[in-house]
């Protein structure tokens, strides 16, 4: 059965639906649309999905630990309470409140909260583990240890682009992908779909003390 790789785009999000080293790419209006791609075996999706209401991930402090010279790739997660607002201020207010000692989301983590609080709502309850965290810098690292360079420069595309030639058949699915669909993306979310199907297959990795968040959500990132 195939397996789905998603990651966000520009208020949207790009999927990767991989069946055997077939991989077709996907333009899914909402995280709904992501979760209701018929036939689908598990679905790895590079955003946060466990979220700690007083402060840092163990999982997001491993993953940083683990990606050397990418560190920065991986954003702080918000706590929940930032949830609640698309205000930058208001969510600063809210996640210092929360947090011992006080922190606030920088602007580039609060540019996930819409995401977040989308996939947060369309996960439901009881939590399932069909639907699992992954980050793709992760998963390029675990395929091969030279991808290195920043992704989207020439380098970097180069490095990624390799490591899932050897497990995918990514040229076509690049191709033939939506209209508007950046490489960057595209290539995220065929890394997220290599992680679903290692996952799925019992071969895959994950970093986490394993808590969960008040939802009953695991706060892990997966690989």
């Amino acid at each position: 059965m195939a397996v789905l790789g998603v990651d966000g785009w520009r208020g949207a999000w790009v999927g990767a639906l991989l069946e055997g080293r077939t991989v077709t790419l996907l333009h899914l209006a909402d995280a709904h649309t992501a979760l209701a791609v018929p036939d689908v075996e598990l679905v790895a999706i590079d955003m946060p999905i466990g979220l700690s209401e007083t402060g840092v991930r163990a999982c997001d402090v491993r993953a940083r630990a683990l990606l050397t010279g990418a560190a920065a790739s991986v954003f702080p997660t918000p706590v929940r309470a930032v949830l609640a607002t698309d205000d930058y201020a208001e969510a600063r207010a809210l996640s210092r409140a929360a947090t011992d000692p006080p922190r606030a989301p920088s602007a580039q983590a609060f540019q996930l909260v819409k995401a977040i609080r989308q996939l947060d709502d369309a996960l439901g309850d009881p939590p399932s583990d069909r639907v699992v965290e992954v980050h793709p810098e992760l998963a390029f690292r675990a395929l091969d240890v030279a991808v290195r360079d920043r992704k989207g420069s020439a380098r970097g595309t180069i490095q990624r682009l390799r490591a899932l030639r050897a497990v995918m058949d990514v040229e076509p699915a690049l191709a033939n992908a939506p209209s508007g669909i950046p490489v960057v993306d595209a290539l995220d979310a065929c890394a997220a779909a290599w992680s679903a199907r290692r996952l799925a297959d019992g071969r895959g990795e994950c970093v986490g003390d394993g808590s969960t968040d008040a939802r009953g959500r695991p706060m892990r990132i997966c690989f």
